[in-house]
């Protein structure tokens, strides 16, 4: 008997469906044979399903087996397509019978027949809406993950046995709803308002967050770098459904996401990551940090120590906003447009330029530590901001700065005027405009370029740092509720591009 089961196959984000062929031959000895360009976890799929059926007490046909993953010429991997083709093989041997619904069957079996968590369920999901399925069945554990997908059926599966149970009609399993994510406010965690002193270097992520702008900071040790990094996962505003789909189909395709992403992805990557860890790849392509960064911040604390070649791979993601990936077998692309926050020492030891501690760097040592950062990578970041360290009168003395909420409460309201300005558009941020849109949302009047024309001579300005500058005063000019650039915009824009 021939029967067609459905699962999922993945490049990257792009998914496709699979058609699941099995055929249970009277003749032939005793044998499953799976056909169809996969790899070494779905050759090994045929114990772990013979296991996993005879352990949920039911037969293995004592016949030749043939089952056939179309098309055959797309590469599958993974240990996802076990629960198809035990569905495949108890159907063709006539011990169920699947209903005339269209489904998709995803999930790693256990030798005892349990389902274990997979890879890539939201966009298995995903596929599964834009293909017209009905249902999709897949592990428990994924179940709230898939959630996020609306108007179509989940159904939990725990094991083998309870989904042939279902299947028989002899004890239904109920389709989980879809979830509307709960989104909350996570306590900031330092808030800005423990932030002694460094008023500016605050103002600059303000700025930073507001528009999706990367920001350097430098300063010598103990100046309070990392820790405005760190607050300022605390001033992101919550994602919509869109970019919250996003987010969690990018984390889907790595072993350790099981629960849904709320919250803006912050990362943190420690200075050793490798090329590929930054950018992605592998054998089998996977997400790397400035992808599973989309939507939210890469944080990169002492930019310097980071191995050149590593540094020198962000340059198309900070142009682009995604990462091309080139493979023998096939050329992916991965979202990757993150707000970078980076910081640096002045030079190795870190007190070059200090007032108080001396620099026992060489001139040479500085200029080879400095020099680690490129001109190219300088050149895509909007904001570079010096810091100096807090004095203990300024730690000592009364806060009056604000606290992360009401500076959250503008970066959301600014956020908004964006959205609407480019409600027509492809973008949503400042950061993001081109140079047509530039000419349009960004005229200047005749001092403003006056002005620039000023700065490019002084700050020798490239075309790109030029653009840049225009997108943070854009940037400004929002937070001070401005419909137009000004000069004072300009000018503060201008006071993050220092003279090279």
């Amino acid at each position: 008997m021939l029967t067609l089961i459905h699962s999922t196959a993945h490049m990257g984000l792009d998914s496709k469906v699979i058609d699941i062929e099995t055929h249970v031959s009277s003749r032939g000895l005793p044998n499953i044979i799976v056909v169809g360009l996969g790899d070494k976890a779905i050759e090994e799929a045929r114990e772990r399903v013979s296991a996993a059926i005879r352990n949920s007490g039911l037969q293995i046909p004592q016949s030749r087996i043939t089952i056939n993953l179309a098309p055959a010429d797309l590469p599958k991997t993974g240990s996802s397509f076990d629960l198809a083709l035990a569905i495949g093989i108890l159907s063709s041997s006539e011990q169920l019978y699947l209903p005339n619904s269209k489904s998709l069957f995803i999930g790693e079996l256990s030798l005892n027949g349990n389902l274990r968590s997979t890879n890539s369920i939201v966009a298995s999901t995903h596929l599964a809406l834009e293909q017209n399925f009905d249902a999709i069945y897949l592990p428990a554990p994924n179940a709230e993950q898939a959630s996020i997908v609306p108007q179509i059926k989940i159904y939990p599966v725990q094991n083998l046995a309870q989904l042939t149970d279902h299947l028989t009609g002899k004890t239904l399993i109920e389709p989980i709803k879809t979830k509307q994510p709960i989104i909350t406010r996570p306590k900031p965690n330092p808030d800005f308002a423990e932030i002694y002193g460094q008023e500016a270097a605050k103002r600059a992520m303000l700025i930073a967050i507001a528009g999706g702008h990367n920001i350097l900071l430098s300063g010598t040790p103990g100046a309070g770098k990392t820790m405005l990094a760190k607050a300022a996962r605390g001033i992101l505003p919550p994602m919509n459904k869109s970019e919250m789909m996003e987010v969690n189909k990018i984390h889907s395709l790595t072993r350790d996401l099981t629960s849904l992403i709320t919250d803006r992805p912050f990362r943190s990557p420690h200075h050793t990551a490798s090329n590929i860890s930054l950018i992605g790849g592998g054998k089998i392509p996977r997400p790397g940090e400035v992808s599973l960064a989309h939507n939210g911040i890469l944080f990169l604390d002492e930019l310097p120590e980071f191995p050149k070649t590593a540094l020198e791979v962000l340059r198309q993601p900070l142009e682009d906003g995604h990462v091309s990936i080139a493979r023998a077998q096939a050329s992916l692309s991965f979202p990757a447009d993150f707000i970078l926050i980076a910081t640096q020492n002045p030079c190795p030891c870190g007190y070059y330029g200090d007032n108080l501690k001396e620099c026992i760097c060489n001139l040479a040592q500085i200029q080879r530590y400095q020099k680690k950062i490129s001109g190219p990578l300088l050149d895509r970041i909007d904001l570079l901001v010096k810091i100096d360290r807090v004095s203990i009168d300024q730690m000592h003395g009364k806060q009056d700065g604000e606290n992360s909420e009401r500076l959250r409460d503008q970066i959301i309201n600014v956020r908004k005027i964006q959205a609407s300005r480019y409600r027509d558009s492809q973008i949503t941020l400042n950061s993001q405009l081109t140079n047509r849109m530039i000419q349009q949302f960004c005229p200047l009047d005749q001092s403003c370029l006056d002005l620039t024309y000023q700065a490019q001579s002084r700050l020798k300005l490239t075309g790109r740092s030029y653009q840049r500058v225009i997108r943070v005063a854009r940037t400004i000019a929002d937070l001070a509720g401005s419909s137009k650039i000004t000069t004072d915009h300009l000018l503060e824009a201008l006071s993050y591009r220092p003279a090279s």
